[in-house]
């Protein structure tokens, strides 16, 4: 009997013993999984982070542009708009003959205005700061020579300047350096973009523009006002030609004759087709300054995208 109780002693040990290890073996595989786990969310963890750094900085990169902040959509569609140009200088605005207003200018969703300045004393303009402006490499803007003509008759060569715009209605950051070569920062805003209905010859809406035009031939002499109105309607696009001078009496485009419509004693005005834009054509006008009169060619080139 003392030998059976034995038996069933050893036994049961045996089994306690076996359960026991069984336990272990099951603990030790199943906290090896949660480690596993955690060692993989933290690796994507970290990849994750480093991608989303990358992303975050190549957005930042792209974003930035000559000195100024997030890019944002253009509210318009592309096309040639008059818009108001507003400064907080009174000795930085659009040019009086102007009423204000340049020339906005909208091309693959990127806007670009041109202003005729007050006289030839700003000499560069930087969109952005004018910390940023004086710094090696800086994109600073070279100005181009506009003709104006006043109410008086009087005509003069002033600079302007084309300015990027990143949005409507909210101030901008632009820097000026003039004469004296010192850089200052200014605020300025664009608003009230005008762009008119139906289309026109060259792409354009029916309506009026502001159009750079360059006049070169006879003895360099005599000019041409500058900006110059251009008139878009029925499908044709003409110009308003004012001349510093006097004398010419009629102009002939495309072998059509214009006769001047200034009133005596004001300088010569026609308005006469645009042949093209952004290329050079020929026209013709007639001079009574000397002795006789005579025909003499010019060449003529009109710029909207300013």
């Amino acid at each position: 009997m003392k030998k059976i109780y034995a038996l069933l002693l050893a036994g049961v040990l045996a089994l306690s013993l076996g359960a026991c290890n069984a336990s272990k073996s099951e603990q030790t595989e199943g906290s090896s999984q949660p480690a596993a786990t955690e060692d993989a969310a933290s690796e994507a963890e970290n990849v994750t982070s480093a991608e989303s750094g990358s992303e975050t900085q190549e957005s930042s990169d792209a974003a930035t542009e000559e000195g100024q902040g997030t890019e944002v959509v253009c509210p318009l569609e592309d096309g040639i708009y008059l818009a108001e140009f507003n400064t907080d200088s009174s000795m930085f605005r659009v040019n009086e003959t102007l009423d204000g207003k340049g020339t906005l200018t909208v091309k693959d969703g990127k806007m670009t205005i041109h202003v005729t300045l007050l006289s030839k004393k700003i000499l560069q303009l930087y969109y952005g700061l004018a910390e940023d402006a004086q710094k090696e490499g800086a994109a600073v803007r070279e100005p181009v020579v506009d003709v104006v003509t006043y109410s008086d008759g009087l005509s003069e060569e002033v600079f302007g300047f084309d300015v990027p715009v990143p949005y409507l209605d909210e101030e901008f950051d632009v820097a000026l350096v003039g004469t004296k070569g010192t850089w200052y920062d200014h605020k300025v805003s664009v608003s009230n973009p005008v762009k008119m209905d139906g289309a026109s010859n060259f792409g354009l809406p029916d309506g009026e523009y502001l159009a750079r035009v360059t006049l070169s031939g006879g003895s360099g002499k005599a000019t041409v006002e500058s900006p110059a109105k251009i008139l878009a309607k029925d499908g044709k696009c003409y110009v308003v030609l004012v001349w510093s001078s006097k004398n010419y009496d009629y102009m002939i485009v495309n072998g059509e004759k214009y006769l001047n419509e200034a009133a005596e004693g004001e300088n010569s005005v026609f308005t006469v087709p645009v042949v093209a834009l952004g290329e050079e054509f020929t026209v013709i006008g007639d001079t009574v300054a000397m002795s006789t009169p005579h025909e003499i060619e010019y060449t003529l080139f009109i710029d909207l995208q300013q």
